[in-house]
C-alpha cells in the first residue's frame, strides 16, 4: 500500500440504491433466502416508487425473463443480484417491463425495469427489493446502510475487497 492510499483512504467501492424508498436491514426481509444471506450479503429497499435502475458500471448477466430480477456484474467484479418482491416469479412477467439484455453493459443509473408496485402489492406479493452481493466471499467489507430514505444513486453499499 502506498503512502497516498494510506493518507487517503479510499472508501472501496460503492454500490448506489436501484430504486427510491427506505433501506431495511437484509435479515429484516421475511425470506430466509435473503435474511439469512444464502445468496451473500447485501441490503434491501421497501420501494415508493416503480422502477430499478443500475446500481452501478457494468454488464447485465443475466435479465431474468419475467423481469422480477436481474443479476449485474459489476465493472468492477461485484455479482449483484436485484430481485424485485417476493416470489413474484410466480406472476410469471405480469406487471414487469424490462429495458436491458443479458450481456448488455451498463451504466450507474441506466433504467432496468419498470414493475407495477401497487398491482403487485394488490395480487398479494411483498414488494421489497432485496439486493445482494452474490459473491461476498470476495470482500473483505460490504457494509450496508439501512434506514436511509433512498433515491436511485444514492450510496447504500460500500465494498472492501479481500487484500486490499
Amino acid at each position: 500500500m502506498g503512502i497516498f492510499s494510506k493518507l487517503f483512504k479510499t472508501p472501496g467501492d460503492v454500490l448506489a440504491s436501484p430504486a427510491e424508498g427506505k433501506t431495511i436491514d437484509i435479515s429484516e426481509v421475511p425470506d430466509p433466502t435473503f435474511s439469512e444471506g444464502i445468496l451473500g450479503k447485501g441490503i434491501a429497499i421497501i420501494p415508493t416508487g416503480n422502477t430499478v435502475y443500475s446500481p452501478c458500471d457494468g454488464t447485465i448477466d443475466l435479465m431474468f425473463d419475467t423481469g422480477h430480477a436481474v443479476n449485474i456484474i459489476s465493472d468492477t467484479g461485484a455479482e449483484i443480484l436485484i430481485h424485485i418482491g417476493l416470489e413474484t416469479v410466480s406472476l410469471k412477467g405480469k406487471h414487469f417491463k424490462t429495458f436491458m439484455n443479458s450481456g448488455d453493459k451498463v451504466k450507474k443509473g441506466d433504467k432496468l425495469i419498470e414493475f407495477e408496485r401497487q398491482a403487485i402489492a394488490d395480487e398479494g406479493f411483498n414488494t421489497v427489493i432485496p439486493m445482494v452481493i452474490c459473491n461476498s466471499d470476495a470482500y473483505e467489507e460490504i457494509t450496508p446502510e439501512p434506514g436511509k430514505d433512498v433515491v436511485p444513486g444514492d450510496t447504500i453499499i460500500t465494498l472492501k475487497k479481500q487484500g486490499a
